[in-house]
């Protein structure tokens, strides 16, 4: 297979779909780009482009889904050729990717030492624990996952953010997680050349190969476990006699682990003197674990020996080089900042800058130290290939089973390096009232949808005109507004003129002959700085008037509507009245009916979004409904757009508030948004069924006594199909 202009990073498979039976093979690659491979195809069939740096994680998920991981920094959410997600929130390169399909839960590991959790396009949860970077995710079921890190350890997650157990056993960075069959087993690779299988929360078998790092392992559907090395190969294991290697292979095999050649500063062998160390008749001792490490002194030399607890016996797995006092034999360590190293190269960025210093050891991965490098300095994330190659091509011949470096050398002048000869990077309603009491003033209730269909019939959707929350009972409004003004601080005190003013604006908002003034929109601005526990008749006033086309465009003009979004999220916030939220989306809702509020809500959209998630779990039917009926309103303003990354936003935002247990009138307007994002469109039908919306909605009609409810559910099961 052939397309990608720099080394594949990664690789996954997506399963097989009605276009392409066989599934397809996707590559992510140094060269930014991600490609399409059929099991006959030699060229790419498609090339996903969006990333600006390299792609080295990708993720298959259900219906065609893809999610992949960058240097950038980001992790992108790829579905029928196009990118509908980007997810933003790591600080370093994301490392890891996987999806949990059942929840809609995208996890991804990053270089910043933490994991996030990703629903909707929001970080749900980040998990921190790991100090190191977060290299590789396993799926464990619905609500547990396993992560690895280069802090040598493997942790247990719940979804929630709980790290339910520490594994501990490997002696370097740990690159790879793959479960075994029963689904709850594993096996890992990592830096200290071994493969390691877990059972029962202990490392129940250690296999060393004859390479510096084990960079992948997979397990295979009969069980067979196969591992991918620093030394070009890729070998399989098994447990099944009928497939095992001949005896000379085997034999082979564990001549080269045994002739292995490990440096003495490994990390796995804590740089213990030779001098110091016990005979070869300290063999006779079993050893306490599986994968335990043994070094012994043999004559001049030191051979180091790992304990088989299946087997009972220590076998060698190499002979460890360096000199007695534990130097590196190519050179004489370099004392740097406090420490010794093997290395320490001089780095020019440009001229007349002082040169940076890059400390290397043999026993280090120099991509990481490269990332380290450029992390430390701020250095742009395209030199990260020119400093880990300088790294290799400058350290050939004292790393374990390296052969003869391939790479063309970058860099010029005296053996010192000067990055920046390369590319940069390429620049990812019904309802009651909250208030009770007869001279109490009661928020709006809104007019229902729909009268209820005829069975066997979809009358439902596309729904094509916004919903608006416009029936008010004005004198409640304005005498609460003319009692709570009595407490308000003078600075923004109304007089009995203005109260009047904003009566009349109200009153005239149906008159063609009038229209609201600019002073009355500015007695209405001055009112929405009252405390956020006596504001709510304001925006009851403002709810009702940003329907008007001059009033909207005051509050939601390009100059301004940044400010009234600024606004909208801080009268919502955590500790604010239920009233304010529930009355905040109503006003939103009618935002819409206007050109100009339609596009600053388009603009908009990722922040209202997230306004919406963090209310979803408040009991209360108003707000249910005034929430559920803003995601309705952007599904109708959506449905004709042809925007992916928008629609699949929005079909997981619905999806998750769907997930909580709502009002009938607020689920029905949820499952009308659906079938409006879904109605004629192909994608949004593949995102729909990549989240696996059709068991939500199996869930609800089985719950709901309610016709138009159920009506509405089956008419988006038939799209769904």
């Amino acid at each position: 297979m052939r397309g990608h202009e720099n080394f594949v990073s990664s690789l996954c498979v997506l399963p097989p779909s009605d276009k392409y039976p066989t599934g397809l093979i996707m590559t992510g690659s140094n060269d930014y780009n991600i490609n399409a491979y059929t099991l006959d195809s030699v060229l790419p069939v498609y090339t996903l482009k969006g990333h600006v740096n390299t792609v080295c994680c990708l993720a298959a998920g259900k219906f065609g889904t893809l999610l992949s991981g960058s240097w950038d920094t980001t992790a992108k959410v790829w579905l029928n050729e196009n990118n509908v997600m980007t997810l933003k929130g790591h600080e370093a390169t994301v490392w890891a990717v996987a999806i949990i399909p059942a929840n809609g839960i995208m996890l991804t590991g990053s270089a910043d030492k933490t994991i996030k959790a990703w629903r909707a396009g929001k970080c749900q949860q980040t998990l921190k624990g790991h100090t190191d970077c977060v290299r590789a995710i396993a799926i464990l079921s619905e609500t547990q996952f396993l992560s690895s890190s280069n802090d040598t350890t493997i942790r247990r997650w719940t979804i929630s953010g709980e790290c339910m157990f520490e594994y501990k056993g490997h002696t370097g960075f740990v690159y790879s997680i793959a479960l075994l069959p029963n689904g709850e087993d594993f096996v890992s690779s990592g830096e200290d050349r071994t493969v390691r299988v877990w059972r029962d929360g202990q490392c129940h078998q250690t296999i060393t190969l004859p390479a510096q790092s084990v960079w992948c392992v997979t397990c295979l559907p009969n069980g067979d476990i196969a591992a991918g090395s620093s030394d070009n190969m890729a070998r399989v294991f098994t447990r099944d006699h009928s497939r095992k290697a001949s005896a000379d292979e085997v034999e082979l095999f564990n001549q080269q682990v045994a002739s292995s050649a490990i440096p003495v500063q490994s990390s796995d062998l804590g740089g213990i003197r030779p001098e110091d160390l016990p005979g070869k008749e300290d063999l006779i001792n079993p050893g306490k674990k599986d994968g335990q490490t043994k070094l012994v002194k043999v004559g001049d030399n030191v051979e180091a020996y790992s304990w088989s607890q299946s087997e009972c016996k220590w076998t060698k797995i190499g002979d460890v080089v360096g000199s007695n006092d534990g130097k590196q034999t190519a050179g004489q360590k370099v004392m740097y900042e406090g420490k010794e190293y093997d290395y320490v190269f001089s780095v020019d960025i440009e001229e007349g800058r002082p040169e940076l210093k890059l400390p290397y050891n043999v026993a280090d991965d120099p991509w990481h130290v490269a990332q380290q490098f450029i992390h430390q300095h701020e250095l742009s994330q395209a030199y990260l290939e020119q400093v880990a190659n300088f790294i290799i091509s400058n350290t050939a011949g004292v790393t374990l089973g390296s052969a003869a470096p391939t790479y063309s050398d970058p860099f010029t002048g005296g053996g010192r390096y000067v990055p920046g000869g390369g590319a940069g990077v390429q620049q990812p309603t019904a309802g009651g009232d909250p208030f009770t009491g007869g001279s109490r003033h009661i928020p709006a209730s809104s007019v229902p949808m729909e009268t209820t269909p005829a069975p066997h019939r979809n009358i439902y959707f596309p729904k094509t005109s916004y919903i608006t929350f416009d029936t008010a009972n004005l004198q409640q409004i304005i005498g609460k507004l003319t009692e709570l003004n009595e407490s308000i601080a003078n600075e923004y005190k109304l007089e009995q003129s203005d109260i009047s003013q904003l009566k009349l604006m109200v009153e005239n908002l149906n008159d063609a002959n009038s229209s609201p003034t600019l002073d009355q929109v500015k007695i209405l601005q001055k009112a929405l700085k009252w405390p956020q526990d006596q504001v709510f008749p304001v925006l009851d006033i403002l709810r009702l008037c940003i329907r008007n086309q001059f009033v909207n465009k005051c509050f939601c003009n390009k100059q301004d509507g940044a400010a009234f979004i600024s606004y909208i999220q801080q009268i919502t916030s955590i500790n604010c009245k239920t009233a304010n939220k529930m009355l905040v989306f109503r006003t939103l809702c009618n935002a819409f009916q206007c050109d100009t509020g339609s596009n600053l809500l388009k603009n908009s959209r990722e922040e209202i979004t997230t306004l919406l998630m963090d209310c979803k779990s408040i009991k209360n039917k108003n707000l249910q409904i005034a929430l559920s009926s803003v995601l309705l309103n952007y599904a109708v303003q959506q449905h004709s757009e042809q925007n992916a990354e928008a629609k699949f936003e929005l079909l997981s935002a619905v999806e998750t508030v769907l997930e909580v247990e709502q009002e009938d009138e607020a689920n029905f307007r949820l499952v009308v948004a659906l079938g409006t994002l879904t109605h004629n469109d192909h994608d949004s039908k593949s995102l729909a069924k990549s989240l696996e919306i059709a068991q939500t909605i199996n869930r609800l009609q089985s719950k709901t006594s309610v016709q138009k409810l159920i009506d509405s559910a089956k008419g988006l099961l038939q799209i769904l199909q």
